[in-house]
């Protein structure tokens, strides 16, 4: 049975919603308050959703919003429906190299999923996230997913840490408007991989990406693809530590290219920088 939680001070409000869901085969858990749900979301690991009030004694619903934190163990979040919006949520991680934040399942498509506005926090260099979000192998699932306005502070050393894994081919991808600060690993994309899959339709713009790798031959901001590909990456800037290569994207994606920051000469502590040539 799914599990819903209903936040609202009026106990009239609490049992109208409470009507409404249980006839149709939801368990119903009440709070009282801002203060109150809080403590059950964090309680309650196996809760499908929860409805907020904004207007509420002690903690408001804006509130409870800001300080809701979720903290990860290994196991991750399954995303399998469609049109879902993750938004203005602190994702901390309190355990060791989690595999991911949020993972589209088995054959699941949740198509037209958002993450928006949300920060992904490493505790430390060995409590960590890994991934973000990663797609499942079924073509298609995750077509219209938007990365947008995201902060990932990343930690760890050792990990092969990407914000994104999409492990299929897609279409309508948008990444934009998102800071992400990664210790080096060379080789290593920092904003989103592809592998070998066609993406069609794709947008990366404006992100702003800070890893002090020395080598960037497989891309670091996004990695994989194929020449089937199709997609604008615009306006993006990328700081690293690569004196040669300095890629942003590895060869034969068949995307456009446009406007896009990443130094040759790059050096930590110093603000004059020569651009490359196109690769």
């Amino acid at each position: 049975m799914k599990k819903i939680l209903v936040i609202d001070d009026s106990e009239t409000i609490r049992q109208q919603v409470k009507q409404a869901l249980a006839s149709t085969g939801y368990e119903i858990v009440e709070a009282v308050d801002g203060v109150d749900g809080l403590e059950k979301l964090r309680a309650m690991a196996d809760l499908d959703m929860a409805l907020c009030d904004v207007n509420m004694p002690r903690m408001n619903g804006l509130e409870m919003l800001e300080h809701l934190r979720m903290d990860f163990a290994t196991a991750n979040i399954p995303v399998t429906a469609a049109n879902i919006a993750i938004s203005n949520i602190l994702h901390v991680a309190n355990f060791a190299d989690i595999v991911s934040a949020y993972t589209a399942t088995g054959t699941a498509t949740p198509k037209d999923l958002t993450i928006d506005n949300c920060e992904f926090r490493d505790s430390a260099s060995n409590l960590n996230f890994i991934k973000t979000v990663t797609g499942n192998a079924t073509a298609n699932s995750m077509d219209g997913f938007n990365y947008t306005n995201n902060k990932v502070f990343g930690l760890a050393t050792t990990a092969a840490t990407t914000a994104v894994i999409m492990a299929a081919a897609q279409n309508r991808q948008v990444y934009s408007g998102n800071f992400i600060n990664y210790p080096a690993l060379s080789d290593t994309a920092a904003l989103v991989a592809f592998g070998a899959n066609n993406q069609s339709n794709l947008l990366i713009s404006a992100n702003r990406v800070v890893r002090p790798s020395t080598s960037t031959t497989g891309g670091l901001l996004l990695s994989g693809g194929s020449t089937a590909s199709s997609g604008y990456v615009v306006d993006n800037y990328i700081w690293h530590l690569d004196n040669s290569a300095a890629l942003i994207a590895p060869t034969g994606t068949a995307l456009g290219f446009q406007n896009n920051f990443s130094m040759i000469t790059g050096a930590a502590d110093k603000s004059g920088l020569i651009n490359p040539a196109a690769v």
